[in-house]
């Protein structure tokens, strides 16, 4: 039986790779350590804890003791280490959680990991870290982020995320701490907390309120599907190259105007205005945030091609169920639909 320890497995991404591991693999066993913070999914550790396999750790993983009872009882295969402050928007107002969290909290979790392997009679381990397209700070209208793109963080959450990604690596070459660094673009799906821009575009229309777009909304972001996230990270679990880095991107470009314009008309047709029109007519334009990156796009050739992971949901088809998704629960849950 594999054992798999989760770190932030209660968050967006780390909840879906969760099941989606749970539904893939008959012989493992997962525990997860969360804090279960704002973002926290309490109603899918809920469902989850009826699965025997399943186990739950509440707590910070800047808390050592409590990191190191988890790993002296789970005997990990392997961690994925997905926790993390996430929101760039909440990092530009209050920077000290992301300080904390992403790189005192990594700090912590690293050493634990470097204790357990000298001390644990199971040697065998990896430890994946789930990082962001943000460390490389902006693009042009040309080009793409790749595994030897440098870094140039450009916002106090990308920063916290390249701190810990140096960090890793740091652990990989001086303590020889089998690790793989991935770095992916922006997820979207089912169950994201609704202060990222698809669910808050969704709820916003349906509830008449303001659509409100930074700047020109020409700032061009690269979506890939949390599924297919998961199934990457799955690939780098199983074939992936220790000490090794990879990008994770679906090619899917779009600027943010263009996506809250594909859910305006996904809402059109389904979810139509009581008082007629488009939602579109809900959108604002509003003073560009500090510091926003104009273009995030990744190659994801190397992962590709070494280790035979594809995107298998298009963007469109994505877009078009998690808007039905969110849209469904808003309609007849209002009350739990932003996180169930």
């Amino acid at each position: 039986m594999r054992s798999v320890v989760v770190t932030g497995g209660a968050g967006f991404i780390g909840c879906h790779f969760v099941r989606d591991l749970l539904a893939a693999e008959r012989d493992v066993e997962i525990t997860v350590l969360d804090k279960l913070t704002y973002a926290g999914n309490r109603y899918a550790i809920a469902e989850l804890a009826a699965d025997p396999r399943f186990a739950f750790a509440h707590g910070d993983i800047a808390d050592r003791a409590l990191v190191r009872e988890v790993l002296a009882h789970a005997q990990p295969d392997v961690i994925v280490h997905f926790a993390a402050e996430s929101h760039v928007d909440r990092s530009i107002d209050a920077p000290a959680t992301f300080i904390e969290t992403n790189i005192v909290g990594t700090f912590a979790l690293l050493e634990e990991c470097r204790r357990h392997l000298a001390t644990s009679v199971r040697r065998e381990l990896r430890f994946v870290h789930v990082s962001t397209d943000e460390v490389f700070g902006t693009l042009g209208a040309t080009g793409a982020f790749d595994e030897t793109s440098r870094y140039a963080p450009r916002s106090p959450y990308a920063a916290s995320k390249a701190a810990a990604d140096h960090l890793v690596d740091a652990y990989v070459h001086t303590y020889g701490l089998p690790a793989i660094v991935t770095n992916c673009s922006n997820n979207y799906g089912p169950g994201q907390y609704p202060e990222k821009l698809i669910p808050r575009v969704i709820a916003s229309a349906l509830a008449g309120k303001v659509l409100p777009v930074y700047g020109r909304g020409d700032n061009v972001r690269d979506w890939i599907h949390v599924s297919d996230h998961c199934a990457a990270l799955r690939a780098v679990i199983a074939r992936g190259e220790l000490g090794a880095h990879y990008v994770i991107g679906a090619r899917a470009e779009r600027t943010n105007l263009e996506i809250v314009h594909r859910i305006c008309e996904l809402l059109d047709d389904r979810w139509p205005r009581a008082r007629g029109g488009s939602y579109r007519d809900q959108i604002a334009f509003v003073a560009d945030r500090p510091g926003h990156d104009f273009r995030y796009a990744i190659d994801p050739s190397k992962l590709e091609r070494e280790l035979g992971w594809r995107p298998a949901i298009a963007l469109d088809d994505g877009l078009r169920a998690t808007v039905a998704w969110y849209a469904d629960r808003l309609v007849e849950q209002p009350v739990r639909a932003a996180v169930s």
